[in-house]
């Protein structure tokens, strides 16, 4: 029983949580209860929270606080890296609660090459497979190999592989069947040692084919650097829309109306847009209401320059995709997590809640 009280201890850290240093729009938001699980006996004494809303809570760089009173906050703190390799492929297998820019710098580091082009990318290695991140050409996805996971219902950790995971663009099944009915523990990720520069895409198709890996990281550290502010001196989330996509036949109107259209051919008749040139051209770059505003470099960001309220982030990020639709006849949807009291919900139902409509 001692035990038992120690560790309720432990994880219940504070009862009245302030969450503004826990997200990257700095927004003021607090929670009733905040655990710390690090360890499987830990995951197995949380309590039952099925009829209580809860949200799992990485680096806090990808969520918005929407209310001022958050919900009950689970915060993994799986720590530890352990590498082996065959033949053909290093095997790196990585806590959730570690640093996912950190594990980057450590692979190149230990010449486990592959996560270059994801660099800098900010959040815990845990919330990777559930956005199944992705940048300059590259996703999570294409070495994942395992994610292991604590079940709620059987109070054990499972081992689910990458095709099982159902990844897609900025969506897995961590997202969807899977959504908090359990905690991702640690990722299993395998990189062949036969290694090949990915710079086609846009920015680092400058560089030499014969670039080292360090130099492709390195550009890709100064790609993000000039175009995305650091927030910890102005709050954001990076990208917050996600880059749209539609079929070839909406891409064919666009292109005869909008020559210079950025776009990305996905296959399968499917085209990817940028949602920041789409933002651009309907004059929202530099906009600025309520202390948030669009970012005056890279419009894919939404900043706060002052508010404490994630609500009006709400309210810009409704307005940009109005203005969106109203041009291009295109939704952009945020890549960003939204949470109030009550959890996470969709940026449609919030939205329409809220009486954004």
């Amino acid at each position: 029983n001692n035990i038992l009280i120690n560790l309720k201890i432990l994880m219940e850290l504070s009862r009245k949580f302030s969450l503004q240093n826990s997200n990257s729009f700095n927004v003021k938001a607090t929670s009733p209860i905040v655990y710390f699980p690090k360890t499987l006996t830990d995951l197995q004494n949380l309590p039952d929270l099925s009829q209580t809303p809860y949200y799992i809570l990485g680096d806090g760089s990808n969520t918005l606080f929407v209310d001022q009173q958050a919900p009950i906050i689970i915060k993994p703190d799986f720590k530890g890296i352990s590498i082996s390799e065959t033949n053909e492929s290093f095997i790196v297998s990585v806590g959730a609660g570690e640093n996912w820019h950190d594990l980057v710098c450590l692979c190149i580091g230990k010449s486990i090459f592959g996560l270059e082009n994801l660099a800098l990318i900010p959040g815990s290695v845990g919330a990777a497979p559930v956005q199944n991140i992705g940048a300059y050409g590259v996703e999570f996805s294409n070495f994942c190999s395992v994610v292991k996971w604590f079940d709620f219902a059987s109070q054990t950790i499972k081992s689910i592989s990458g095709n099982e995971c159902h990844f897609a663009y900025r969506n897995s099944i961590f997202k969807e069947a899977l959504h908090n009915q359990g905690i991702i523990t640690e990722v299993v990720l395998t990189f062949p040692k036969k290694w090949k520069a990915n710079i086609t895409y846009a920015g680092l198709d400058k560089l030499e084919q014969n670039s080292s890996p360090k130099q492709v990281m390195d550009k890709v550290v100064s790609l993000r650097q000039a175009k995305l502010p650091d927030p910890s001196k102005i709050p954001n989330a990076g990208s917050f829309f996600k880059n749209p996509i539609v079929d070839m036949k909406k891409f064919d109107s666009l292109k005869k109306s909008n020559p210079k259209i950025p776009f990305y051919p996905q296959g399968e008749g499917q085209v990817k847009l940028a949602a920041g040139w789409l933002i651009e051209q309907v004059g929202l770059k530099g906009y600025n209401q309520n202390g948030v505003g669009v970012h005056e470099h890279q419009a894919l960001v939404l900043v706060n320059y002052g508010s404490n309220h994630g609500s009006d982030i709400v309210a810009l990020a409704k307005f940009v995709q109005q203005q969106v639709f109203a041009m291009f006849d295109i939704i952009i949807s945020p890549e960003v997590r939204m949470v109030s009291k009550q959890g996470e919900h969709s940026f449609e139902e919030l939205t329409i809640k809220n009486g954004y409509e």
